[in-house]
């Protein structure tokens, strides 16, 4: 009874002494009563239910735009109201491929534009031309999904210096790079934005029976990668997550199995959910990631593995 009388004394003092503090009195109103002020506002505006998903009118940037997992991402930014720009290093996209398909779709059906752009993303100045000029045009860069990456699969006693220095090169210098190119402009302009870098779950644990070193190892980087770059520019208004995808069933991943036929079977059994995942699992996380949905969130990684890490 008596440690409850002083706790609860020594509590009310203590917030005396927080109520009487002078630099409240020099703000016209609190931080939580603008915060309610600014909600009261936007539930006013709405005109869709959960607002916070749109991406409309807003232009991300898309590296590895130009197929696979990228394109997927870049398909449902579109459906959410993005404008999308895709970098990729083909010389151009096959004009039967599915970015085809998605950039019709966008000017047909979804009254959006799916832009093309090659380059390859550890090239620094023309990279930072591309998203300038990006930039220019559009008059703004509200987010990025760096998804450019690359994949090789060799013993640690037979990786050579030159292997090593192009999965590092293209899978964490030229996320960083990208990254940078699209903060140059969001700062430039003062303005506010998302990036995402998209790790695996490579980048946390060693997977059995995949033999990937340096693979493993740039997708740790972009983890840590993404951490620094949030505590650097949060004070811009620019926030900085990750996707970490498990195992995904793509054209890479068909060329695993025909030349190793066990994993067909090994890479689902890892999981929790028994089964591996397709590129349209991930598209909620990117607009989420995107939009204001995750307003608060920075310096996070989102781990989508289907519980292979969680065991």
């Amino acid at each position: 009874m008596a440690s409850s009388l002083i706790q609860k004394t020594a509590w009310t003092a203590g917030s005396r002494a927080l109520l009487t503090r002078q630099p409240v009195r020099s703000a016209p109103i609190t931080l939580a009563r603008a915060f309610h002020q600014s909600q009261i506002q936007r539930s006013q505006n709405r005109s869709t239910l959960l607002p916070e998903f749109s991406l409309k009118d807003r232009v991300i940037v898309v590296s590895g735009g130009a197929r696979g997992v990228g394109l997927t991402q870049a398909e449902a930014l579109l459906e959410a109201g993005a404008v999308v720009h895709a970098l990729d290093r083909l010389p151009q996209p096959d004009a039967n491929s599915d970015f085809s398909r998605v950039a019709d779709r966008a000017a047909s059906e979804l009254g959006s534009r799916m832009n093309y752009h090659r380059v390859d993303v550890r090239d620094q100045k023309t990279l930072g031309e591309i998203v300038g000029g990006i930039a220019e045009k559009e008059g703004r860069i509200d987010g990025l999904i760096a998804a450019a990456g690359i994949q090789q699969e060799t013993p640690a006693l037979e990786y050579t210096a030159e292997d090593s220095d192009k999965m590092l090169g293209v899978n964490v210098t030229g996320v960083f790079m990208t990254a940078q190119a699209v903060a140059r402009e969001m700062i430039k302009r003062k303005q506010k934005g998302s990036l995402v870098l998209i790790g695996s779950m490579s980048g946390t644990v060693a997977n059995r029976g995949l033999i990937c070193p340096v693979y493993n190892a740039s997708k740790a980087a972009v983890l840590q990668l993404a951490r620094n770059l949030a505590a650097e520019w949060g004070e811009h208004g620019i926030r900085v997550n990750t996707i970490s995808p498990g195992y995904i069933v793509t054209a890479m991943t068909a060329s695993l199995f025909d030349a190793v036929p066990e994993r067909r079977t090994a890479w689902p059994d890892a999981n929790m959910l028994t089964r591996l995942s397709y590129p349209e699992e991930y598209r909620g996380a990117a607009v989420f990631l995107l939009s204001d949905a995750s307003s608060f969130m920075t310096g996070s990684d989102l781990r989508i593995d289907g519980g292979h890490c969680a065991w």
